[in-house]
């Protein structure tokens, strides 16, 4: 199969890692893979050298395509260039497949390929990925008025929609975005050998960090930018933090708030109990992982954390907000601890009973580590997308599925 990915920007996150894994994967099944991408930018970092230094043992490589154009903001002129620009690459690749991920690659990506396919009938098929809604509570309510209309657009120009978890699939519908039977779960997959042996090196990279033997670290794997909640943290463990010397913030990953969040730290006299890793290459977060004793993720929306299955691979005890597809993986009193976000103090009151109870954390990060062993690799995910591309190919060739022209059931719901 020829197929060609989507997404708006290749920076260091979830949903890119999720797309440069299919893709690999994809290739060294024997496709021939292209992936079309926005421009790179800011204090995140890219994937786009491990894209373009791939190569399989037969010499397949990834095809490349930056659309200058397709950025995350929305700008109705760099918009329509995008559109136009997505639609020339669509043609001219003529692919099996077209697989669209996040936001704004999704609605712009699906729209092209919708295109190309009127003129076609048969291909492309088209595949979209949900990996976190765009949509959410703490945007104006005219954004959210204007993202809900473009995915239901999106929608009907689509053969299969992908989400990561059960819950963006409850949340989509309920907006009356596609219709049941397009949808499908296919949990993101990770490299999983390298978290699995996390503390291979764990007394190293504790020296590295300047951690002591009797310190207490709590890792946290997110940008420092709005809505991931490192002012929670702040806020919960100020005092513990002042009057503690052992215990301590890591905080792995780097963002548009990295000074303002240090100034707090400081203004809050806590700043030689936070440790901050900068931007790190994707190979060093298992070994830093592996190195903390405890993940508390504070984020306000998610589609389905790595962060957090990831430190469950690598046999860490996981704090997280219970939000959106998190509690399909961290299991309140089985596989984690949850809270509701922004609920300080019991977030503080979680971090306590961990810190003094190693029993509760070695059960709940054996129990976690085998879940996410079962159910997260890439090659799953892989294994798992090759099903739902040929289910869109079927559909694309009978005329049916998220065809424009056929019946919604979801449009003929009240909006909730």
């Amino acid at each position: 199969m020829r197929i060609c990915h989507i997404s708006t920007r290749l920076i260091l996150g979830g949903s890119q890692e999720n797309t440069v894994l299919s893709c690999e994967g994809q290739a060294r099944m024997g496709h021939e893979v292209h992936l079309a991408f926005g421009p790179i930018y800011g204090p995140e970092g890219s994937m786009l050298d491990r894209v373009r230094a791939f190569r399989t043992d037969d010499d397949r490589v990834i095809h490349t395509h930056e659309v200058p154009d397709l950025i995350r903001e929305i700008h109705p002129l760099r918009d329509a260039r995008a559109l136009a620009h997505l639609t020339r690459l669509i043609h001219e690749l003529d692919p099996d497949i077209v697989h669209t991920h996040s936001s704004k690659a999704g609605i712009l990506g699906r729209l092209a390929a919708w295109h190309i396919r009127k003129r076609r009938v048969t291909r492309p098929a088209v595949v979209h990925t949900i990996h976190g809604p765009p949509f959410h509570r703490y945007l104006p309510c005219r954004t959210n008025t204007l993202y809900v209309l473009a995915e239901r657009i999106a929608a009907r120009r689509c053969d299969r929609i992908v989400a990561v978890a059960d819950a963006m699939t409850r949340q989509f519908l309920e907006h009356r975005i596609g219709c049941p039977q397009q949808y499908t779960t296919v949990r993101s997959g990770m490299e999983i050998e390298p978290f699995l042996h996390a503390r291979d090196t764990r007394d190293h990279e504790r020296r590295a960090l300047g951690l002591e033997p009797d310190d207490f670290a709590i890792a946290t794997v997110a940008r420092l930018a709005e809505l991931k909640g490192h002012d929670d943290l702040l806020d919960a463990l100020a005092e513990d933090l002042r009057t503690d010397p052992h215990l301590k913030l890591l905080w792995i990953g780097d963002g548009w708030w990295r000074d303002r969040l240090l100034a707090r730290a400081r203004d809050l006299r806590i700043e030689q109990s936070v440790i901050t890793t900068g931007l790190v290459a994707p190979e060093r977060i298992a070994p830093l992982l592996g190195a903390a004793d405890l993940l508390v993720h504070p984020s306000y929306r998610e589609g389905l954390p790595r962060a957090v299955t990831q430190a469950m691979l690598a046999g860490l005890p996981v704090i997280a907000t219970d939000i959106d597809g998190t509690p399909e993986i961290c299991i309140h009193g089985e596989t984690g601890l949850l809270y509701r976000p922004g609920d300080t103090q019991r977030l503080r009151d979680l971090v306590r009973t961990a810190r003094a109870d190693p029993t509760l954390r070695e059960r709940l990060a054996g129990a976690a580590r085998d879940r996410a062993t079962r159910e997260f690799s890439a090659a799953k995910m892989v294994e798992d997308l090759e099903r739902v591309y040929g289910e869109a190919i079927e559909l694309a060739k009978g005329g049916a599925g998220g065809r424009a022209d056929a019946p919604d059931p979801a449009a003929e719901r009240p909006d909730p």
